[in-house]
């Protein structure tokens, strides 16, 4: 088939709206619409230009048929992965820049709510917007043509507004993780959903049971990354509950403290808020206070006390990273942060050392747990506030002790193991037994870390390992 009988009519658009295209997406419009294929700028890189922020890539919509933008970016050596065919999508190789080129399609009925059981591709650039999940991802742009809107997406995004695309309902049971991305959306951009699109979300919670966990996993990641968290969790608990169960008894459980001022559900929100947008921490900031309701108990006084809470919150976040399948080393990493975040040390180097160890000497942990435990803070009762001073101390002691190289492990005691073994002691777990008692006696700076109080040490210690 010819290329001109391809060709339909160029969507009416806007051609006063403006915005910096990157060279290779330039590039590559040009190669597809030299062969009088219509092709337009599509999704986040549209919405996020018109918010004035830097989009994280560019997608392109066609009306070439893969096959066709398969030969075209070849012959202008452009190297091309069928990454995605069955739905229409090449990625294409612009110079060091990969760009996901999709033609025009429309889509069937979803009867698994996730997928489409059949593509049709299309001439339509508004036939294929119309398939989007919300008014703000349903535009498109080009260069020379400027803005197409046919969704009005840009009066949403200048209201601050997440709306389906067409009939909600719809596009929920189209595809459940929309319910998630909406949420998502919400949590990054501090946009509110639009009453039919949140009246759906609702409705069609339960098709999320029909997700798999790591689309799911994905979308919730960059959802407690968001700058706008709080309000999310407020409001949408009761959804995100049906992934994140254990976070359900914490709404309007009263702490019954004089330490806080808020339940635990708002006390976690703003916690979350607080910490650095950084998986590891939200993660533990969203659990750290999980495991109050099941550790709650009231003194004569009538004094709220959940002793213990950091261990079971430890293990509701364990559980749930298992369903979630996160990544190992983020795992292990925010349960450490929910075990000690509730220790509260004292800016010393005794104290510090202790925290460290506890962290597995990890620099980055030990920055992470003080960014938490301010975050803790500023979420409590404003006397308790005093405490932000003394998590700046801590943080600055531990600063300076690594930039005067402390000690804080084995590795840093003045002798090693070959020297333990001179002493008489056979090779083997001896070995670092007596070399781990010598840490502790340094940490709790009951012996000085030199070479030769750690040898006389190492002697007496023979008699009893």
């Amino acid at each position: 088939m010819k290329h001109e009988e391809h060709t339909a009519r160029v969507a009416s658009s806007d051609p006063s709206v403006t915005f910096e295209v990157p060279a290779a997406a330039q590039k590559l419009l040009s190669v597809l619409e030299s062969a009088h294929f219509e092709s337009w700028l599509v999704g986040g890189f549209v919405r996020d230009s018109l918010r004035n922020t830097t989009p994280h890539d560019c997608d392109i919509a066609t009306q070439a048929p893969w096959q066709q933008t398969e030969t075209l970016c070849q012959q202008a050596g452009f190297p091309t992965y069928q990454t995605g065919i069955k739905h229409g999508t090449l990625s294409v190789n612009v110079e060091g820049s990969i760009i996901e080129v999709t033609t025009f399609r429309k889509e069937g009925f979803y009867s698994d709510h996730r997928h489409p059981d059949s593509v049709e591709f299309v001439d339509s650039i508004t036939t294929d917007l119309a398939r989007r999940d919300f008014t703000i991802n349903a535009m498109a742009y080009h260069p020379t043509r400027g803005l197409y809107d046919p969704f009005d997406g840009r009066t949403d995004l200048a209201h601050g507004t997440i709306r389906c695309v067409g009939d909600a309902p719809t596009r929920f049971d189209e595809d459940a993780l929309r319910i998630v991305r909406a949420l998502r959306f919400a949590a990054q951009l501090g946009f509110a959903l639009e009453p039919t699109t949140e009246a759906a979300l609702y409705d069609k919670q339960d098709l999320l049971g029909v997700v798999a966990v790591e689309r799911i996993t994905t979308e919730l990641e960059k959802m407690i990354c968001g700058d706008f968290i709080k309000d999310v969790l407020m409001r949408y608990l009761d959804v995100i509950g049906l992934i994140l169960p254990e976070l359900l008894p914490m709404k309007g459980f009263d702490q019954r403290t004089p330490y806080h001022i808020y339940d635990v559900l708002e006390h976690t929100a703003h916690v979350v808020s607080y910490s650095r947008p950084q998986p590891t921490i939200r993660w533990a900031a969203l659990f750290h206070d999980a495991g109050k309701p099941a550790t709650f108990s009231v003194d004569e006084k009538g004094i709220g006390h959940m002793y213990g809470h950091p261990e079971v919150s430890e293990t509701l976040f364990l559980q749930a990273a298992k369903r979630l399948r996160l990544p190992r080393q983020l795992t292990n990493n925010a349960a450490l942060l929910i075990r000690y975040h509730d220790t509260f040390p004292a800016p010393t180097k005794k104290s510090v050392r202790k925290l460290y160890r506890r962290l597995n000497y990890s620099d980055d942990l030990f920055y992470a747990m003080c960014n938490l435990m301010r975050a803790d803070s500023r979420s409590q009762a404003p006397w308790t506030q005093t405490r932000l001073a003394t998590i700046d101390s801590i943080e600055q002691c531990f600063t300076r002790m690594r930039e005067e190289e402390e000690f804080f492990s084995v590795k840093d005691l003045a002798i090693n193991g070959n020297d333990v073994i001179g002493c008489g002691i056979p090779a083997g777990p001896k070995v670092g037994a007596i070399l781990d008692q010598l840490m502790h006696e340094v940490e709790e700076e009951a012996l000085k870390n030199t070479r030769d109080a750690l040898l006389a040490r190492t002697r007496e210690l023979m008699q009893t390992y």
